[in-house]
């Protein structure tokens, strides 16, 4: 849990596929949005879950109810939690239950449960909290550089 370093943060990012995205918005201005948005950009593939829009299309993808509607072969690797921390166990739990090839639980900025870390953890689960995928990319990969912000992070590039 908070013992991530930035190589596993790099490893996580550049070996996530697909990004199962719970409780991502329809509407454009929300940071859930713009987080699936922005790692569709980077070439994951976003399969937005959210049930109160199921069925309906989103950023090419059509909306899943739950994590249960997403076909075994859709072989998710990582779940990104946008729902408050009260809720997050029970999104790992049916994570747990219905992704068999889940490696990664990611929940957003402001969004931690211990308990359900130590659940992922203990089935083999890498569990990410009060982060946010889209600013660990930038801030790996050179884009907050770029913005002018301080990332702790040397290099030779641009």
């Amino acid at each position: 849990m908070s013992g991530i370093s930035d190589d596993d943060l790099r490893r996580i990012l550049t070996s996530t596929r697909v990004v199962a995205a719970v409780g991502v918005s329809m509407n454009p201005v929300r940071p859930s949005y713009f987080v699936a948005r922005y790692l569709g950009l980077k070439g994951f593939r976003v399969i937005p879950v959210n049930p109160a829009h199921a069925g309906e299309s989103l950023l090419g993808e059509t909306v899943r109810a739950s994590l249960a509607a997403i076909a075994p072969g859709e072989a998710v690797d990582m779940v990104d939690i946008f729902r408050r921390s009260d809720q997050a166990g029970a999104v790992v739990d049916e994570a747990l239950a219905h992704l068999p090839q889940l490696r990664t639980v990611w929940m957003q900025i402001g969004v931690s449960d211990p308990a359900a870390a130590a659940r992922a953890e203990a089935r083999g689960k890498t569990v990410i909290m009060n982060r946010c995928p889209k600013i660990e990319y930038q801030r790996l990969f050179g884009e907050l550089r770029m913005a002018g912000f301080a990332t702790g992070i040397i290099s030779s590039r641009l």
